[in-house]
């Protein structure tokens, strides 16, 4: 029976490429396997370390992090399109470009959460200057040569990388070529050199690579012909990783592309007849071929850090001035903050904010442990980037025309203008939802699958049978126990902790049993076919993310020492966590159309979900609490966005300084109402004349008068928009123009 169905399940997998099979095996699992076993241990989760900075780690936060962010003006950036040669100085001084290098290469040793400090504080300043860092320490050929480079590829890069005296890129998308690397047509042939050693001669085509334009050495990514196998790995070795010196002839680099106006460098590369001793490939020549696994590998641990870093900081940053400017902007007499219209997207910003910096520090304690989970990596750089993209919309609604009108005055246009930036690289986020977080998770999380597939393609019967097995009862297991959860609302599933928490942690068991289940059912139902329904396995992808998301933001609460503050944050983004588990599997279930067990689902299962929902939206109740504790100042609103960099004289620092006067300013516009109410004054701006009279009256004293026009005539200068001449923005116009000519001819 098992070989009868083994061969027929062998005529319906559809063929797996060697790049699926390596995106496959890259890396390891972690909390992504314990949320796709339906039974999580939830106590080894919560038992696991917590990262924190180092003091050196700290030091170099608060000390080099700083003056470069000082040195560096975003306005001078933005106009010349580069950072200045002080800046530049400053970061090969301080060894910007080797943050995780060993010390022996150079390099500062920090962790995956120093890193990740590093990047956000810098995002903070600048989206270029986090950009130009973040390259060579994440994506950049430095973190290959760290995994299988050769000890003579090692000492003579790393240490030049570190010190900035090498300016890496790697070169992998294509005109055709993006996340399909089976489609890459740069080219690598091997030859006999002058001396009979083996060389390679090199062709390629790429483009949208950050730090192109600058580069002095481009990890290529190329498909490798071997004719004679003269490097022992066939006469088609495949995707192979090399390192081209950009000063070689035949290398073309220089132009720029423009992403959205954010002046990072980022443009094309071309060679021709490039050549370069076989020595040259990333690990020696045995890696010829392996270029591919290589590089999933180092996504499986940098895509964590990168990204989810700079967007953790925006939405930070964006929750520290929208509440500051909710709280000092006045309509209709009161601040806008208190309006329930204002109320709901700082709320959702503020959750945000809380909730990726949970996943942030929670994730690089994975790392820091030396795990690669390749799933919560692809997971959090979709999630992290849509979600700071949410705060940025967000946080542009609420500025209003102080948002749209560019200038020095503005705070939030340039990381809305570059939310799209982070939705697109490092794996776009349609792909990385709809195929890589849940087509690599079922595979590589479920205890059984990738068993089963293997002992398929094996032929190997025993092996299937013992796998298949497996499989049935894990199935069966999950019905019972979602059932179970689901006729008692999760009231018996477990928790590791007791209080106001515990409830949330039984509603994501009950929930993962639901989604184990329900994620065999889809692999049941549809076989190789689920590989093509992008819109199934992007809601079930959704339901993973929001479990981990959801474990990540328990897991802060506890970790920080169970704060009572927190908890109006806690439960907001707890239950937003469900509220959306809960949406995805209604959308499952009402598009889940297989004949007779799509009835079923869309039918009677539908209804249950809906009678017995995971959960609900945050009520407007809750959402206002968390709304409330961006508007006023003190050490909660601080610890949310903390880790950024805080420019002197900046527009940010005159808001700031407006937030708090306004908040020092509460006690007296509370003596005026109530001389109001009792027909004591007449109603009307605390302007200097009224709190004269109201002095007079004895309702104010002179301290409370100073201290009312003080906060009114610093709200008045925060609020002020730029302005320019028709010559002053021609001229920025007419500049651009002539730095395109430039580049064009030169």
């Amino acid at each position: 029976m098992f070989g009868l169905l083994l061969k027929s399940l062998r005529k319906k997998l559809p063929e797996m490429s060697e790049t699926e099979r390596a995106a496959l095996e890259a890396g390891d699992t972690w909390a992504d396997a314990e949320l796709f076993s339906g039974h999580p241990d939830f106590k080894k989760l919560l038992a696991e370390p917590y990262p924190a900075l180092t003091a050196a780690e700290q030091a170099f936060l608060d000390g080099p992090v700083g003056e470069v962010c000082a040195l560096c003006d975003p306005l001078e950036v933005q106009r010349t399109k580069e950072l200045s040669p002080e800046v530049w100085a400053c970061l090969r001084r301080h060894r910007f470009f080797g943050l995780s290098f060993p010390a022996r290469y150079g390099g500062h040793e920090f962790s995956a959460l120093a890193c990740s400090a590093v990047f956000g504080k810098l995002t903070s300043r600048s989206m270029a200057l986090s950009s130009i860092v973040l390259i060579p320490n994440s994506v950049g050929p430095g973190e290959l040569l760290l995994e299988v480079g050769t000890e003579a590829q090692r000492e003579h890069y790393l240490p030049r990388l570190a010190r900035g005296e090498e300016i890496p890129c790697f070169a992998l998308t294509e005109p055709s070529a993006g996340s399909d690397a089976a489609s890459i047509t740069s080219r690598g042939v091997v030859f006999r050199g002058e001396k009979g050693e083996p060389m390679l001669r090199l062709d390629w085509d790429k483009r949208y690579i950050t730090l192109a334009p600058i580069a002095t050495l481009i990890g290529l990514a190329f498909k490798l012909e071997d004719p004679e196998n003269l490097l022992g790995q066939g006469t088609e070795p495949g995707i192979t990783c090399a390192l081209v010196p950009s000063h070689l002839p035949g290398v073309e680099i220089g132009l720029r592309h423009d992403p959205l106006g954010v002046p990072f460098p980022n443009g094309p590369t071309r060679g021709r007849g490039v050549v370069i001793s076989a020595d040259a490939i990333i690990g020696g020549r045995a890696f010829a071929g392996r270029g591919w696994r290589m590089l999933m590998e180092a996504l499986s641990g940098g895509r964590a850090v990168s990204l989810p870093s700079q967007a953790a900081a925006g939405a930070r940053y964006l929750a520290r001035v929208t509440g500051a400017y909710a709280a000092v902007r006045q309509q209709f007499g009161m601040p806008i903050g208190r309006f329930e219209g204002i109320e709901e997207p700082l709320a959702r910003i503020a959750g945000h904010a809380y909730l990726l910096e949970a996943a942030r520090v929670y994730t690089c304690g994975a790392l820091a442990s030396g795990r690669r989970p390749a799933v919560i990596s692809a997971l959090m750089k979709y999630n992290s980037t849509e979600l700071a993209r949410q705060s940025a919309v967000d946080a542009m609604d609420i500025l209003g025309g102080a948002a749209i009108c560019r200038g020095p005055r503005n705070l939030v246009a340039e990381g809305f203008v570059a939310s799209p930036i982070g939705i697109t690289v490092e794996g776009a986020n349609i792909l990385t939802r709809t195929l890589i977080v849940f087509g690599q998770g079922a595979i590589r999380c479920h205890p059984y699958a990738f068993r089963v597939l293997e002992s398929v393609r094996a032929g190997d019967v025993p092996a299937f049978r013992r796998a298949f097995t497996g499989q049935v009862l894990h199935f069966f297991a999950n019905f019972c126990r979602a059932a179970w959860h689901g006729a008692f609302e999760g009231l018996f599933a477990g928790s590791p902790v007791k209080g106001p928490t515990a409830r949330y942690w039984r509603r994501l068991g009950w929930a993962s049993a639901t989604y184990a289940f329900y994620a065999d059912l889809a692999m049941a139902a549809l076989g190789g076919q689920l590989k093509f329904r992008g819109k199934l396995t992007g809601r079930l992808a959704d339901i993973l993310s929001w479990l981990y998301l959801g474990v990540a933001t328990l897991r802060r609460f506890e970790a920080e020492g169970r704060r009572e503050e927190d908890l109006p944050l806690v439960r907001y983004c707890a239950e937003t966590c469900l509220a959306r588990i809960q949406h995805a599997f209604e959308g499952l279930l009402t598009n889940f159309d297989v004949p007779l067990l799509g009835g079923l689902l869309r039918g009677p299962l539908l209804l249950c979900h809906r009678l017995l929902p995971f959960g609900k939206q945050p009520s407007d109740r809750l959402g206002g609490q968390v709304a409330r504790l961006l508007l006023k100042p003190g050490a909660q609103r601080d610890r949310l966005s903390a880790g950024l960099y805080r420019h002197p004289g900046s527009a940010l620092e005159e808001l700031e300084r407006a937030f708090e006067l306004a908040a020092l300013a509460e006690a007296p516009l509370g003596k005026l109402r109530k001389a109001v109410r009792a027909g004591r004054l007449p109603k009307g701006a605390p302007t200097a004349a009224y709190c004269e009279a109201a002095q007079e009256l004895g309702v104010l004293d002179a301290e409370d008068c100073r201290l009312l026009v003080e906060s009114r005539q610093a709200a008045a200068a925060a609020m002020e928009v730029d302005a320019f001449t028709l010559e002053e923005l021609r001229g920025e116009i007419d500049s651009r123009a002539a730095e395109t000519e430039m580049a064009a001819a030169g």
